[in-house]
């Protein structure tokens, strides 16, 4: 049922839906288009970051970039020399912490680090971990780059 308050001529928040559904489906495609295993991360990605004006896409795109990078490698580090172990998810999350301190970016970009290190090092795969690592970061990298050509090209309007 439609509440009877809502009407669609409420342009923006059709427009709203229409320019998210398209970015998601954009960056699923183009992930898939380069073979990458779990492309479902890049829309995931997408989604994040396309609901927002430009400059607040660029800057949560910017900490998920960085900490991505971060939390893969420290991932793949932890994975080829320890596995998926207690011990080094724990001492992997506190390296993570103290790089994203060293490189100077916020807490988000420690917490997206934090799921990058947490997927690269936990979930059981076959394949390196260095391998598992950069699928990871692509699949992200994707998402984040059409995010970002999508609000440059297709702006979100702000609603009166």
């Amino acid at each position: 049922m439609v509440r009877e308050d809502f009407a669609w001529k409420d342009r923006p928040v059709l427009v709203h839906s229409v320019r998210t559904a398209v970015a998601a489906v954009a960056s699923w495609s183009v992930a898939r288009l380069f073979g990458l295993p779990e492309a479902y991360w890049a829309p995931i990605t997408t989604l994040v970051i396309v609901q927002s004006s430009f400059g607040a896409a660029l800057a949560v795109s910017w900490q998920r970039f960085v900490g991505t990078a971060l939390g893969s490698l420290v991932g793949a580090i932890a994975a080829t020399y320890f596995g998926p172990h207690v011990l080094a998810l724990g001492v992997g999350v506190l390296i993570l912490g103290l790089l994203c301190a060293a490189t100077k970016v916020d807490r988000s970009a420690y917490r997206f680090g934090g799921i990058a290190l947490a997927i690269v090092l936990l979930v059981p795969r076959t394949g390196s971990a260095w391998k598992i690592a950069l699928h990871r970061f692509a699949e992200v990298s994707i998402g984040i780059a059409v995010a970002l050509f999508l609000t440059l090209v297709w702006p979100e309007r702000e609603s009166q």
